[in-house]
C-alpha cells in the first residue's frame, strides 16, 4: 500500500476547529473520532527530554507530555478522542496479546526507580474495539532486540578501541533472522487489530533517523552519541539494522488493506543523534539523563507533524 500522503488543507481545518473554541462557550461535543495509539517508546516518550511522564499514579510506562501522541491530542483533540496505551520497551506481542510488565526508569546499576516494581498491563490491543476509528503503532525495535544489540556493540567497541566493525562480526549473520521475527509477529498484529476494529484505519509509524550517514561525526566514547560503537559498526547499524527494520515494517502494512505507513525517516534525516540539531538523544542527555537513543521533543513534534496529516487523511 501507498504511503501515507499529507492533506493540509484538513489540518487547516481541524485547526480552525479547536480555535472557536471561545470561554463561556457552551461544552464541547464528544470528538467525531475515536483514536488509540498503541506503541512502545518512541511513541510513549519515556525520557525526560521527551517532557514530563503525567500518569497518576504511574504505571511504569513512561508516557510523557510531549510525546507525540500527547502533542497531536492537544493540537486535535477537538477532532480525535485519543486513548494512549503506548508503553515503554514493548513488545509487538505486547501490543497483539501479551500483559506487559513495565519497568518504568528501573536499569540498574545505572538508575533505580523508587515505583518499581509496577503491575502488569494488559496487552495494547484490548484498548482497541469495534468503535475505534484509527489506530497508530510504532513498535518493532524491542522485538528486533535493538536496544541489546547497541549494548553488546558498546562492548564490542571498547574493547576494539574504534577498530573495524566487531559488532557486525558478531551478530551479523543472525540479524536476516531478528527481522525475519519481526515481519512475522508484525502481520499477525496487523491482522489481530483489524480483527477487533474492522473499520478501523491503522497507521504503522515508523523510526526516525538515529545515525547519520556520515557516522564520523559521532565522536567515539561520546556518551551524549553512541559512546563506544566503532564507526564501522554504525555505519552497519544504519545499513543492516535499522533501515531494514523500517522496510520490515512498511512492508507488513502493505500487506493489509486497512493498514498504512507514516515514514518518518526522510524528514528526519539531518536530525540524527551526531547531528547539531538532533532530534534523538544519544546515550546519555547533559548534564546526567540517560537517554539511551530516544527521540526528544523535536524529535516528538516532526513525528506529530506527520502523524497529523495521516490521521486528517485516514478520516477525510
Amino acid at each position: 500500500m501507498a504511503r501515507v500522503r499529507p492533506r493540509l488543507a484538513l489540518l487547516g481545518s481541524a485547526v480552525a476547529l479547536t480555535a472557536v473554541q471561545l470561554a463561556g462557550a457552551q461544552p464541547a461535543s464528544a470528538a467525531d473520532y475515536q483514536w488509540v495509539a498503541l506503541g512502545d517508546s518512541y511513541t510513549a516518550g519515556v525520557i525526560r527530554a521527551a517532557g514530563d511522564t503525567f500518569e497518576v499514579p504511574r504505571d511504569g510506562c513512561e508516557r510523557t507530555d510531549r510525546s507525540y501522541p500527547q502533542v497531536i491530542d492537544r493540537d486535535l483533540g477537538s477532532l480525535f478522542d485519543l486513548t494512549n496505551v503506548s508503553c515503554g520497551a514493548a513488545t509487538i506481542e505486547d501490543v497483539t496479546d501479551s500483559a506487559q510488565e513495565p519497568i518504568g526508569r528501573h536499569l540498574p546499576p545505572l538508575s533505580e526507580d523508587p515505583d518499581y516494581p509496577f503491575p502488569a498491563v494488559p496487552p495494547q490491543s484490548a484498548a482497541v474495539g469495534p468503535a475505534t476509528d484509527v489506530i497508530t503503532v510504532g513498535v518493532g525495535g524491542n522485538t528486533l532486540g535493538f536496544a541489546d544489540i547497541l549494548t553488546k556493540c558498546q562492548q564490542l567497541g571498547g574493547e576494539s578501541g574504534d577498530q573495524g566493525t566487531p559488532c557486525k562480526d558478531a551478530l551479523g549473520s543472525g540479524i536476516q533472522t531478528r527481522l525475519d521475527k519481526v515481519g512475522k509477529e508484525y502481520d499477525r498484529m496487523l491482522a489481530v487489530l483489524h480483527e477487533r476494529a474492522l473499520k478501523a484505519r491503522i497507521l504503522t509509524v515508523g523510526y526516525p533517523t538515529i545515525v547519520p550517514e556520515d557516522a564520523t561525526k559521532c565522536g567515539y566514547g561520546d556518551l551524549t552519541k553512541f559512546g563506544t560503537i566503532t564507526r564501522g559498526d554504525l555505519v552497519w547499524l544504519r545499513t543492516d539494522v535499522l533501515e531494514p527494520l523500517n522496510k520490515a515494517i512498511e512492508t507488513s502494512a502493505g500487506t493489509q488493506e486497512s493498514a498504512g505507513f507514516v515514514d518518518l525517516y526522510p524528514s528526519s534525516r539531518h536530525h540524527s543523534v551526531c547531528d547539531a540539531a538532533n532530534w534523538v538523544e544519544g546515550l546519555v542527555t547533559l548534564p546526567d539523563q540517560l537517554s539511551f537513543v530516544h527521540p526528544n521533543a523535536l524529535g516528538h513534534r516532526n513525528a506529530a507533524n506527520h502523524v497529523e496529516e495521516a490521521l486528517l487523511n485516514a478520516v477525510g
